[in-house]
């Protein structure tokens, strides 16, 4: 496996802690990632420049599915995570179960919590546990809106021949 890919959330605070013991800003954002595009990338790049180590939170097979809809993940939790992990600008790569990652922010504690610009500080749906952990805020990517929906709805229409 990876070694940027993490899955016990208790070893990757521990490693977290000891990046923060050195003086690094530690960044956490997360998503499904379902489909990468340049949004995505552009999202990662940002939340990259908001720190030193940056960790990447995945949603499940499980919880992709319970926000998407059954057609949903395309790939699995394995495979968007090993693409993430390809990223130079990525160093840390890990899945969570809920539909939300308050308990793995919570858990690992970083220095910033990144989301992308469909967010402002106040709709960020963990920002109470940020506030709780001392994290900051930080509202990363382009504000061109990329969806993975959008670009899903594209390839069905060329299917059909529109």
């Amino acid at each position: 496996m990876n070694e940027k890919i993490v899955l016990d959330h208790a070893d990757l605070a521990a490693r977290i802690k000891d990046l923060r013991a050195e003086g690094k800003e530690v960044v956490f954002t997360n998503g499904c990632f379902d489909l990468l595009h340049v949004g995505h990338v552009r999202l990662l790049r940002g939340a990259k420049a908001e720190g030193d180590v940056l960790v990447v939170g995945l949603n499940s097979d499980a919880s992709v599915r319970e926000l998407k809809g059954e057609g949903r993940p395309l790939q699995s939790e394995e495979e968007r995570a090993e693409i993430i992990a390809a990223l130079r600008f990525v160093d840390f790569v890990t899945v969570f179960t809920g539909l939300r990652c308050d308990d793995t922010l919570a858990t690992l504690r970083p220095n910033v919590h990144a989301k992308g610009t469909d967010y402002t500080p106040e709709t960020v749906p963990e920002a109470p546990t940020a506030e709780a952990i001392g994290a900051r805020i930080a509202i990363v990517g382009d504000p061109k809106n990329h969806a993975t929906k959008d670009i899903i709805s594209r390839i069905r229409d060329l299917g059909r021949g529109a």
